[in-house]
């Protein structure tokens, strides 16, 4: 397991090319903090490790990357590297309501029942899986997976004045919803799966 050692929310796609990239021991045997991207997490895995791997996994991350999210979310662009290299890849995501804290234990449920319908699917070459988790209460009933389309949607663009400049102020959940999309199914309450390609 790697993961960058500070969060990097929106980097996209970034690699570390001119500088050095190095990692320190995790808190467990086989856990890595790297000084790096997300993508650099998996290419200095491939570089270190080989790459006979069945499966890359990147999160779970704490928030969603539904539709205009895509190109900018590390944690896809983890999924993304991987798929660059011919291994069948899924990025994981929790969208998130203010007013309810993760249930990391039942995101891990959920990532083994994903992985389960995804093992029944072609994973064409060029292509990775996207899934976004729904954040339920304890009461609601456990969500489908649902296969999604991207949503078209870019988030709102709204921004503050600050004192040093604008602060982005735009609601996430007011966000367009197009039917079948990921954005739609995850906001309705189930699992939304999309296949994406590099």
């Amino acid at each position: 397991m790697i993961a960058p050692k500070e969060a990097l929310s929106g980097c996209g796609h970034r690699v570390t090319t001119h500088a050095p990239i190095w990692w320190e021991p995790g808190p467990h045997e086989h856990h890595h903090a790297l000084v790096g991207t997300p993508a650099d997490c998996v290419r200095i895995a491939l570089h270190e490790w080989g790459r006979d791997w069945d499966w890359v996994l990147s999160g779970i991350n704490a928030g969603g990357n539904l539709g205009a999210d895509v190109p900018i979310s590390g944690t896809i662009a983890a999924a993304r590297e991987a798929a660059y290299h011919g291994i069948r890849a899924a990025s994981f995501s929790h969208y998130k309501k203010r007013e309810l804290d993760f249930d990391w234990d039942r995101a891990a449920s959920w990532v083994v029942r994903v992985m389960g319908w995804l093992d029944q699917k072609e994973t064409p070459p060029g292509s990775f899986w996207n899934v976004n988790f729904p954040h339920l209460s304890k009461n609601e009933s456990e969500p489908e997976i649902i296969r999604a389309t991207v949503g078209r949607h870019p988030l709102p663009l709204d921004f503050r004045k600050g004192e040093k400049g604008w602060i982005y102020s735009g609601n996430y959940h007011e966000r367009g919803r197009d039917p079948g999309s990921d954005v739609a199914i995850c906001f309705g309450g189930n699992i939304a799966v999309s296949l994406l390609t590099v």
